[in-house]
């Protein structure tokens, strides 16, 4: 068989993208500040329903977001705007992730407070469009995704940084089909890139006392990509004396989150793209599930933040969607009010989370009409704010669960 003609083809297109790698690489080299929240005369924040169960969590995560920013919002120092156009059908209409009308919406925000979106598969009935999520993150620059994991009563005082857009998603809908027999995958990762989430991880766990990193790959075997973002570490770590850093295996790190005798020493991890997703995973279900993790994509200009579940399709098909549980897009309100630097409302806002999801628990999200709904969910977060004893409460909850986990 002559190979010469389909070799051809590949190289084409993989010269492609490099190029856009390249140029892609120029653009971080002169990238700007992170923007400050304070110097603004208006914060807007975007929300953005998706589809599937989407518009439902995030209806009720709106409602605990105005509560908390009542003070903000009647002064006209911030305004929310409702983006429409993510949903599954309106993005295949257009054959595009993110339509272009609504990116530009999204694009005159500062934050996005974004519900779960529909990424089509094989066997769906929808064309083969790239991720909403990925295409956002990429078009707004949102290169670290951070996810926080707590559970008091085991010790667990997580968090994780992912970087949002390089590794094996960086060009996920690029990958070449050589010939029947062969299909080839990429994996990207920029110096520029590596550097700036290994030292978002860094400069995380000094500002906030938590001074231990987790640097996670599988540099042994995935030389090149792995092996520069160990490198850049190593080189970041030296600025940083105060804070104790080691590095893991991914598929070692997986067994230890779940070790009894090790995983509450962790504090900050750091990871490329496909581990992150992975990992993060796993941490939520310990902590009680992927239901109960919101997620925060930030970027020097925008900032996103959302669950990081799916949207749940057959629950709206089955009129079901009402009954969602909107804990973690609440938790993702949670990230936002920390990012802008409303602190102290993101402090008691977990707490209230703690006490109603893994204390006292007095409604039951079911997923069905044997349970409440997102909204009774959300004024029952909202009431617990209100509890002049909050701060007490919760820390005798947690010394109780500290206690019996002994």
């Amino acid at each position: 068989m002559v190979y010469e003609q389909v070799i051809k083809a590949a190289q084409e297109k993989y010269g492609e993208l490099l190029r856009r790698q390249l140029e892609r690489v120029e653009d971080l080299k002169n990238e700007g500040d992170w923007i400050d929240f304070s110097k603004l005369d208006k914060l807007i924040i975007g929300v953005c329903g998706g589809d599937g169960i989407g518009p439902y969590i995030c209806s009720s995560a709106q409602k605990v977001l105005e509560f908390l920013l009542a003070d903000k919002l009647g002064s006209g120092k911030a305004e929310i705007r409702i983006i429409e156009g993510l949903t599954i059908e309106r993005r295949a209409e257009v054959l595009k992730a993110i339509p272009d009308d609504t990116l530009a919406e999204l694009k005159k925000c500062h934050v996005i407070l974004k519900g779960p979106t529909t990424t089509p598969k094989k066997g769906d009935p929808w064309p083969n469009i790239e991720s909403a999520n990925v295409a956002m993150r990429k078009q707004l620059d949102l290169f670290a995704n951070v996810r926080p994991v707590t559970v008091p009563e085991l010790g667990i005082d997580w968090m994780f940084f992912r970087e949002n857009t390089e590794g094996g998603y960086a060009v996920g809908s690029d990958g070449i089909n050589v010939t029947e027999d062969l299909a080839i995958d990429f994996c990207v990762a920029t110096a520029q890139g590596t550097e700036r989430i290994i030292r978002a991880g860094f400069e995380f766990a000094k500002k906030n006392g938590k001074n231990y990193v987790s640097i996670v790959t599988k540099a042994n075997i995935i030389k090149t990509t792995d092996g520069r973002f160990l490198t850049i570490a190593e080189k970041v770590a030296e600025e940083y004396p105060e804070v104790k850093w080691d590095d893991w295996f991914i598929d070692i790190m997986t067994a230890k989150l779940i070790d009894p005798a090790r995983r509450s020493d962790f504090r900050v991890f750091v990871l490329p793209n496909l581990y992150g997703d992975i990992i993060t995973d796993e941490a939520a279900q310990i902590q009680g599930g992927v239901g109960t993790a919101g997620s925060a994509n930030l970027g020097k200009r925008y900032a996103m933040f959302e669950a990081i579940h799916g949207s749940a399709p057959r629950m709206v098909a089955e009129g079901r969607g009402q009954y969602a549980d909107p804990c973690s897009m609440i938790k993702a309100v949670a990230l936002m009010l920390s990012h802008i630097g409303e602190t102290e409302k993101a402090r008691k806002l977990d707490m209230a989370l703690d006490v109603c999801v893994q204390f006292e628990k007095k409604l039951t999200m079911t997923g069905r009409s044997t349970g409440s709904t997102g909204d009774e969910f959300a004024q029952y977060v909202m009431d617990t704010i209100r509890r002049d004893d909050l701060e007490k409460v919760w820390q005798a909850h947690v010394d109780k669960a500290k206690a019996s986990a002994k």
